[in-house]
């Protein structure tokens, strides 16, 4: 297997450690975008590994595809912060942390020691980032709730399905826009930090993510009293915007804007019917008639394959793309040639994943000058797998019945252990430019005069 060199994606972040606690996807996710850019992320499980690891299992140890894109590029510890050990190591954790994520339940946080104050007695520059399903106000504040929850009570699965009928997203599109919301803000947090040298909370809400993307459809509700229904695939505000059967599969096809549909016109041939009806005079006159326009766009695509529908609609510069199956997603030539998806070796890996003992890798989003290159390549596998000990490592030791001190196995083969010291000196220490002034910045600036030294223990397969 080929690798690209770390050295493509800047690690903007390096020297920011982040403690997360999270679970699922709004916390975990948010840690993953940090530590693309460099963040040293701790994933901090319960013994033998948080109920999330084991979603849609994909390895020979349970762990699942969920786990896989939540967790790159972290350390994992597992331990008990109910047990007076494991409280003792969270607090040693949390001195030396820039960040702690956590989203879970303002209760659970407050009886775990994660809440902000109790984070602040720790460590007074803390930042919280931290995500429910309703936010810490109001009177579901106390209520639980997942993305679909969200999704619900925004108004989106109402609009999504048929009259009668509603449908939810497959996709948890609220999770992952919490948690890019999450990151963006703790971003902000770090740079207020670093002006000020104070820490905050930055907190996050599936209702409000769910809501903030529902936001057009709300505000024309509130404004004009709309009450629209909902109309299955078909779009409401433009036309032709719509799925559609193709001989041997469906095309999504979406046209919004007066250029787009001059075009579309021509394609469909009867131009001057198109473009001289009134009832086709514009998008919102189009999504008033998208029966007619769709019903036209059905005709069309009814007498064509979907590759050949799509060859016609782009040599007219239409918008338009195959409804792909996620087999077909993989396959696809586009997301092949630019590497977005890479297969990255893991023990265990059920065979079919690409490759003996691997699975697939979600790239970093930005653009990096090797079109395969990755954010960094490496993989977290077993719960508790790194080991925290002795007086260095920023302080941090492991120690403890609280703390797990044994690598999960995770595949038949005996684990080989690897070593590896890292040595800290003013020569190398470099803190982010923005958090240089900070007190937190000079006072580690200081410890680096010193030698740190840290001894990881990794047991890969």
């Amino acid at each position: 297997m080929e690798w690209v060199e770390e050295t493509t994606v800047s690690q903007v972040l390096a020297g920011v450690r982040v403690l997360d606690f999270g679970r699922y996807i709004a916390g975990p996710y948010c840690g993953a975008l940090l530590a693309d850019y460099g963040a040293e992320v701790i994933r901090i499980e319960k013994r033998g590994g948080g109920e999330d690891r084991f979603v849609a299992p994909v390895s020979a140890s349970g762990e699942g595809g969920l786990f896989m894109q939540m967790n790159r590029n972290k350390k994992s510890v597992t331990l008990d912060p109910m047990t007076s050990e494991g409280a003792a190591v969270v607090r040693r954790l949390v001195a030396t942390a820039d960040v702690v994520i956590a989203n879970l339940p303002a209760p659970t946080l407050k009886a775990m020691k994660l809440d902000y104050d109790s984070l602040r007695a720790t460590r007074d520059n803390i930042i919280l980032a931290t995500a429910s399903a309703f936010g810490a106000t109001g009177p579901y504040a106390e209520r639980v709730g997942f993305d679909s929850i969200g999704q619900a009570m925004s108004g989106a699965v109402f609009m999504t399905g048929e009259p009668g009928q509603p449908y939810r997203a497959s996709i948890p599109y609220v999770d992952f826009g919490t948690a890019l919301a999450l990151a963006f803000g703790t971003l902000a947090a770090l740079m207020e930090r670093g002006r000020t040298g104070k820490g905050q909370i930055v907190e996050g809400a599936l209702l409000r993510t769910a809501l903030n993307m529902m936001g057009p459809a709300l505000i024309e509700q509130a404004v004009i009293k709309a009450d629209r229904v909902p109309t299955g695939n078909r779009g409401q505000t433009s036309a032709p915007s719509d799925i559609l059967p193709t001989k041997d599969g469906f095309v999504l096809v979406a046209v919004v804007g007066q250029p787009l549909f001059v075009r579309w016109a021509k394609l469909m041939g009867n131009e001057e019917f198109w473009l001289n009806d009134a009832r086709f005079k514009d998008d919102l006159a189009r999504g008033d008639n998208a029966t007619l326009v769709s019903a036209r766009m059905r005709e069309w695509c009814a007498e064509r394959t979907t590759a050949e529908a799509i060859a016609a609609l782009e040599a007219s510069r239409i918008p338009a793309g195959p409804v792909l199956s996620p087999q077909q997603a993989l396959d696809d030539e586009h997301v092949v040639a630019t590497g977005y998806l890479q297969p990255v070796d893991y023990p265990g890996a059920r065979a079919g994943a690409g490759a003996a003992e691997s699975c697939l890798f979600v790239g970093n989003p930005r653009r990096n000058p090797h079109p395969r290159a990755a954010a960094r390549r490496t993989h977290r596998g077993g719960a508790g797998e790194h080991r925290l000990f002795g007086a260095g490592d920023r302080g941090v030791a492991g120690e403890g019945r609280g703390v797990r001190r044994q690598t999960r196995r995770v595949s038949s083969r005996r684990p080989s252990s690897r070593y590896c010291r890292l040595r800290f000196d003013r020569r190398r220490w470099r803190w982010p430019r923005w958090d240089r002034s900070s007190s937190i910045a000079r006072r580690a600036q200081r410890c680096s005069d010193g030698i740190f030294q840290s001894r990881l223990q990794n047991r890969l397969r």
